[in-house]
């Protein structure tokens, strides 16, 4: 079993690039046949969703536009609760199509307000799409209508997600091994 240590936390494989990668592809077929036409804005909200973007994107088989948001809402294991708006939107958005990407929705303080900041652009539709999606954990009433994977309330880290800043450049996902 593959495992990884990023600082002081010990992590174990949880999920393959591969299967990753396929979950995405079914995903972004869905988007492809719901998409086809209407040119829609990806939100990519950084740092997090970088590589799950960047995998969406490319699957993406029609003509689309790409933006980012940077937000902030952990510290170390933990989420804050509250969510800092460190780079904006730029574009005009009015009348568009877009689609919210996301490394993960968890309680959904992240998504919510991305969310509805984004809605007072009066945008013509709004949808999230993330790659990992904690159904338990998840308050708020956005609903996520491209989820790539369900997932429990574990602390994960790769493909994007980190721990401290450290191990977005994993390939695979890490689940933290507590008891270590």
């Amino acid at each position: 079993m593959k495992k990884v240590t990023l600082e002081d936390k010990h992590f174990k494989l949880f999920i393959e690039s591969k299967k990753i990668l396929a979950e995405i592809d079914q995903l972004c077929s869905e988007i492809n046949a719901y998409y086809a036409n209407k040119k829609p804005i990806f939100i990519c909200v950084l740092n997090g969703a970088f590589l799950f973007a960047s995998e969406l994107i490319k699957r993406f088989e029609h003509e689309c536009e790409v933006s980012f948001v940077k937000l902030s809402s952990y510290e170390g294991i933990n989420s804050s609760g509250i969510v800092k708006n460190l780079i904006g939107l730029n574009e005009n958005i009015k009348g568009r199509n877009l689609i919210i990407v996301e490394d993960i929705v968890d309680t959904g303080n992240t998504i919510d307000s991305v969310y509805n900041n984004i809605k007072t652009h009066e945008p013509n539709s709004l949808e999230v799409a993330t790659l990992l999606f904690k159904p338990d954990a998840y308050k708020k009433k956005i609903p996520i209508k491209y989820p790539a994977i369900n997932v429990g309330n574990e602390f994960l880290v790769g493909f994007g997600l980190d721990y401290n800043g450290i191990g977005r450049n994993l390939q695979d996902i890490y689940i933290i091994e507590e008891n270590k």
